[in-house]
């Protein structure tokens, strides 16, 4: 199942903040979208879950226009994740869960075998089982979100969407929740993630789409894409790209600018050598 913008333009009142992008998430991808704060990822994320409706272009889910298509349908195939989720504070996880199965449920909401068979998947498959029974206001941050996935994940989609997943979450817990991604991908559901870390897009995603003031900048492969000319134009700031040593992935950092950093220390001198006698 796939997931194609065509010549998508979506605005927030009279202001355009997607410009005419257009691209094709194939199944089975695990893709970043990044670019400066403002330009426009986290719109295009929710125009892409019809959530935003376009001033112009359309969504096509399988070839058909995502507008014209029933709400729950879609709901069963594609879910989205936004970024920092509010409430439910109160809940358990195990609760939290189970609102992700309303688009499978009947008019009376009754929860049958399958349901608590895909939450107690997506509480194992996130690792929070064993937090099952706790609130989510007790959780860390990195517990919160993955039981915040596992809500996402009980809706059975075939396709992810999520806006900036490890945002306020320290690297431990940034790298757990992309690792988790990257499982979840094996095991068959295409994911969109919008990332502000550089390095997390290409440590672990397959492909990197960035927009700049709106407008697609780029899409390709990380080693294609994440090079330093192309990254100074899309964030106005000169880059490095370093190589991963083990495996070869670009990893973008900003370029220092030398007259801000600290001098290296001076290497102590050597020890005289003995004289010899």
């Amino acid at each position: 199942m796939n997931l194609a913008v065509e010549h998508l333009t979506l605005a927030h009142g009279h202001r355009v903040v997607v410009h005419d992008v257009s691209f094709t998430v194939e199944a089975g991808e695990m893709v970043a979208i990044v670019g400066p704060n403002g330009s426009g990822k986290s719109t295009l994320l929710r125009g892409m879950a019809r959530l935003h409706p376009p001033r112009a272009g359309r969504v096509l889910l399988d070839g058909r226009d995502i507008r014209g298509m029933n709400s729950r349908h879609v709901a069963r195939v594609l879910a989205i994740l936004p970024q920092a989720p509010a409430g439910g504070l109160d809940l358990t996880v195990r609760e939290l869960a189970f609102r992700g199965r309303y688009p499978h449920q009947g008019l009376l909401q009754r929860v049958t075998r399958r349901d608590i068979d895909a939450v107690e998947w997506a509480l194992e498959s996130t690792d929070v089982l064993h937090l099952a029974d706790r609130p989510l206001a007790a959780l860390s941050g990195g517990e919160r979100q993955r039981a915040w996935i596992a809500m996402a994940l009980a809706q059975e989609p075939r396709i992810l969407l999520l806006d900036e997943p490890t945002t306020f979450l320290d690297v431990a817990h940034q790298v757990d929740v992309m690792h988790l991604l990257r499982r979840l991908n094996a095991r068959g559901i295409t994911i969109v993630a919008v990332l502000h870390d550089l390095a997390l897009a290409g440590r672990f995603t397959s492909r990197v789409i960035a927009l700049r003031d709106g407008r697609l900048a780029f899409d390709g492969p990380p080693s294609a894409v994440l090079q330093p000319e192309a990254l100074e134009r899309v964030f106005g700031v000169p880059m490095l790209v370093l190589a991963d040593p083990d495996t070869g992935l670009p990893i973008p950092i900003p370029r220092p600018d030398p007259a801000l950093c600290p001098a290296a220390p001076t290497p102590a001198p050597a020890p005289a050598r003995p004289a010899a006698g």
